[in-house]
C-alpha cells in the first residue's frame, strides 16, 4: 500500500473522529460493548474504546455486571486519552458526581422534581442519595400524612429540592410539596364534583359547638346543630361521635370559599311533609314541652314540629312566666289553634284541652243523671 494510499484510509478512519477533541476531564456519552467482574468496555464513538475499572464504575461494592448491561447509554469522565495499549481510561462514577450535580443544580432552578434512594432513618429525618450525593429529607416534609420514617428505608422517592448549598454540602429536599399539590389538585377536582342535593357518605372527624365537621372523601363540611335531625339538637354528640360514618346530604356549596353545609337528618323525612296531614285545628294531641319563651312556650307535637303555646294559652290563672306551671319535658295535653303550613307554624293552647278533657271526665263520671261525685257524697263525712 503507497503513502498515498494509507494517508487516505487514516484520513477516512479519522473522519468521524476528531483525536484532539478528546483530553483529560471530557464528559461523554458513552454504549456499553462489553461487561465482566472487573471492567466495562465502552463505546465512545472514538477511535479507540474507552475502559471502566470496577472502582471506578461505581461506590458501592459491586460486581460490575450488577450495575451496568451491554447496550446501557452512559455518561462518562475521561481519565486518561490513551492507557498506553489503546484504549482511553474512563470513570463513570466521577462522570456521576458532575452530572448529578448539574441534574439537582437544573432541577432545582426550574423546580423540578428528583428521584433519591432512601438509605436510613436519622435524627430528625432521613437520609437518601442522588446518586453519588447526599440528600437530607426532614420527617415534617416525608409527608402530609402521619408516617413511620422507617418504612421508607430502602425505597426510592419522588422528592423536590429546596435547599441548595453545594459549597456547604447541604441539600434539602421535600416529598410534602409534591403531595400538597396533588392534593390541592384533587380538591379542586373534588369541589367540581360536588353537587347540591345528592347523597354522599362521610366520616365524623371532630365535634364543635356549632355542630360535626365530616370529611366526605378529601373535602370536609359542616353539618350545623339543626342539621343532624328533625328534633330539637342541643349537643352534636347527642346525635354522632367522633369516627363514626355517616350519608349525608349535600345543602349548600360555596366552592370558591371551600365551604359545604351538610345535612345528616333525611330530607325525604321532612316532618311537615310527613305529618302536616295529622295537624288540624281542634284537635286535641299529646305533647312535649322543650322551650321557655318570656311570652310561651314551645311544645313538640312530632319529631321537627313544634307549636307555640302562648302564655295566655297556657292557664286560666295569671302567671309570670311559663316555667311557674311547666317543666322541660313534661308531657301536655294541647289542643291546635292554627295552623300556617306555609310558614310551618301552629298555634296551641294548654287550657282549652284542659277544660274539654275535664268536660270529657264530667260526661263519664255520670250514670243515669248521678255523677261519682253524688255516689260518694257523704262518704268522708
Amino acid at each position: 500500500m503507497t503513502n498515498q494510499n494509507l494517508e487516505g484510509t487514516m484520513g477516512d478512519l479519522l473522519k468521524d473522529f476528531d483525536v484532539k477533541r478528546i483530553k483529560t476531564g471530557d464528559i461523554l456519552d458513552g454504549e456499553v460493548i462489553d461487561v465482566t467482574d472487573k471492567e466495562v468496555s465502552v463505546n465512545i464513538n472514538y477511535a479507540f474504546d474507552g475502559v471502566i475499572e470496577k472502582s471506578e464504575l461505581t461506590n458501592m461494592d459491586k460486581d460490575p455486571r450488577e450495575v451496568v448491561n451491554k447496550g446501557d447509554k452512559i455518561k462518562v469522565y475521561v481519565l486518561s486519552p490513551n492507557d498506553g495499549e489503546g484504549y482511553v481510561q474512563l470513570s463513570r462514577v466521577k462522570a456521576l458526581e458532575i452530572t448529578e450535580r448539574e441534574d439537582i443544580k437544573k432541577a432545582f432552578e426550574n423546580e423540578e422534581t428528583i428521584k433519591v434512594y432512601v438509605k436510613e432513618e436519622v435524627k430528625g429525618g432521613l437520609v437518601a442519595y442522588y446518586g453519588n450525593i447526599r440528600v437530607f429529607i426532614p420527617a415534617s416534609l416525608v409527608s402530609r400524612e402521619r408516617v413511620v420514617l422507617a418504612d421508607y428505608i430502602g425505597k426510592e422517592l419522588e422528592v423536590k429540592v429546596i435547599e441548595l448549598d453545594f459549597r456547604n454540602r447541604k441539600l434539602v429536599a421535600s416529598r410534602r410539596v409534591i403531595e400538597d399539590v396533588i392534593y390541592e389538585d384533587n380538591k379542586k377536582e373534588l369541589w367540581k364534583s360536588v353537587k347540591s342535593g345528592e347523597k354522599r357518605s362521610g366520616v365524623v372527624k371532630k365535634i364543635i359547638k356549632a355542630g360535626a365537621i365530616v370529611d366526605i372523601g378529601g373535602i370536609t363540611g359542616l353539618i350545623h346543630l339543626n342539621d343532624l335531625s328533625w328534633g330539637r339538637v342541643h349537643r352534636a354528640e347527642d346525635i354522632v361521635k367522633e369516627g363514626d360514618k355517616v350519608e349525608v346530604f349535600v345543602g349548600e356549596v360555596d366552592a370558591q370559599n371551600e365551604r359545604v353545609a351538610l345535612i345528616l337528618k333525611d330530607v325525604n323525612e321532612e316532618p311537615w311533609t310527613k305529618y302536616s296531614e295529622g295537624l288540624k285545628i281542634g284537635d286535641i294531641l299529646e305533647g312535649k314541652v322543650m322551650k321557655f319563651l318570656n311570652f310561651g312556650a314551645f311544645v313538640e307535637l312530632y319529631p321537627g314540629i313544634e307549636g307555640l303555646v302562648h302564655i295566655n294559652e297556657i292557664t286560666e290563672e295569671h302567671i309570670a312566666k311559663p316555667s311557674d306551671v311547666l317543666t322541660l319535658g313534661q308531657k301536655v295535653k294541647v289542643k291546635i289553634l292554627d295552623v300556617d303550613k306555609n310558614n310551618k307554624r301552629v298555634s296551641l293552647t294548654i287550657k282549652d284541652a284542659e277544660e274539654k278533657s275535664k268536660e270529657y271526665l264530667q260526661y263519664n263520671d255520670s250514670d243515669e243523671g248521678v255523677s261519682l261525685g253524688d255516689l260518694f257524697k257523704g262518704l268522708f263525712d
